[in-house]
């Protein structure tokens, strides 16, 4: 027997497709909807007019009154270290050390290294691979005059001090001509440095000033010459010149820094410490002991590096020994 054959479909009206259409794209979109407006019902409710303040540039940010900035967002004064330099066995280890020392500082920091004479391609190198911001300075070496006779038993090497007196005024003459802004400090390559001391330079508003530690040429004992302080007033000094003619500021080179501001103003710079520091400053009223009391060590002269010392022409091997091959077993 034949099975019935099957109705014939009904064709699906207009508005059935449409209202089926609308129903499934309105399910859809409830998903989102939902996201929406869950997000809308939490968001934060604005603060009373009279707690927030808003500033123009940028137009986003929003400062409260009642709740100070904290010592991070205050602008930094820039610390200009200036090292001289010259070529000599221990260069390369002196300024690594001061380098590392100098990472750790706070920034912005700009090392200034002055070198006697033209600027050599082993310091760039070094200073390149150092992590630090700095600038490659050099100061030309005068013509010795040829026409002055050495003295039996005099000392030769004042030149050296007037070296590095000269390399100092070339830093100094860069950041005028570039009127760089920030406090100046003499950061000789040999010292030993404190990391506390980078910190205390930001604190000095002028001229500061504080006691400087150096080991006796015997190493022995140790000699202390700077400021006496009674809070961040300078009182006395710290020194060891009894000579006639004493210096009116027994100020160690690495002991003192100073705004760089001054330097508009001082029109002659000389060679000597004391006569510097004169310019900057008429007394002890003009200084600042630094930290409060004067109360800390916190640079270094030790006075390590052997005048003996030489080059090294790189290394010498005068015996090679061949390592002996062991017999393999066979397989």
């Amino acid at each position: 027997m034949a099975a019935p054959p099957c109705p014939p479909r009904r064709p699906i009206s207009a508005p059935c497709f449409l209202l089926c259409f609308l129903l499934g794209f309105v399910a859809g979109l409830f998903p989102f909807a939902h996201r929406h407006l869950h997000l809308d019902l939490h968001l934060p409710l604005p603060a009373p007019a009279t707690a927030i303040l808003v500033r123009e540039d940028p137009p986003s940010v929003v400062v409260d009154v009642d709740t100070p900035l904290p010592a991070a967002a205050e602008e930094r004064k820039l610390l200009l270290v200036v090292t001289p330099t010259r070529a000599r066995p221990l260069q390369a280890y002196y300024l690594r050390r001061l380098a590392h020392t100098l990472r750790l500082a706070p920034s912005p920091l700009l090392w200034l290294v002055v070198e006697s004479g033209a600027a050599t391609r082993d310091t760039a190198a070094l200073l390149r691979g150092c992590g630090v911001m700095y600038r490659h300075l050099s100061s030309p070496v005068p013509d010795a005059p040829q026409d002055r006779p050495r003295r039996r038993g005099r000392r030769q090497d004042r030149p050296a001090v007037d070296s590095r007196a000269r390399q100092r005024n070339t830093a100094l003459d860069h950041i005028e001509h570039h009127r760089l802004h920030g406090i100046v400090y003499f950061a000789d390559e040999d010292n030993v440095y404190s990391l506390d001391l980078f910190y205390h330079l930001r604190d000095i508003r002028s001229f500061g000033t504080w006691p400087v530690a150096t080991l006796a040429p015997g190493k022995s004992k140790t000699i202390l010459q700077g400021p006496v302080c009674e809070g961040s007033r300078v009182v006395g000094w710290h020194t060891t010149d009894r000579s006639k003619n004493q210096r009116r500021f027994h100020v160690d080179m690495s002991g003192f820094a100073f705004n760089s501001s001054k330097l508009w103003d001082a029109k002659n710079r000389v060679k000597l410490e004391t006569a510097f520091i004169e310019q900057l400053v008429e007394d002890e009223t003009h200084m600042e002991g630094v930290p409060p009391g004067c109360s800390k060590i916190m640079n270094f002269h030790l006075h390590l590096e052997d005048k003996n010392a030489i080059y090294l022409n790189g290394w010498q091997t005068d015996v090679i020994i061949p390592l002996k091959k062991e017999a393999r077993p066979l397989l």
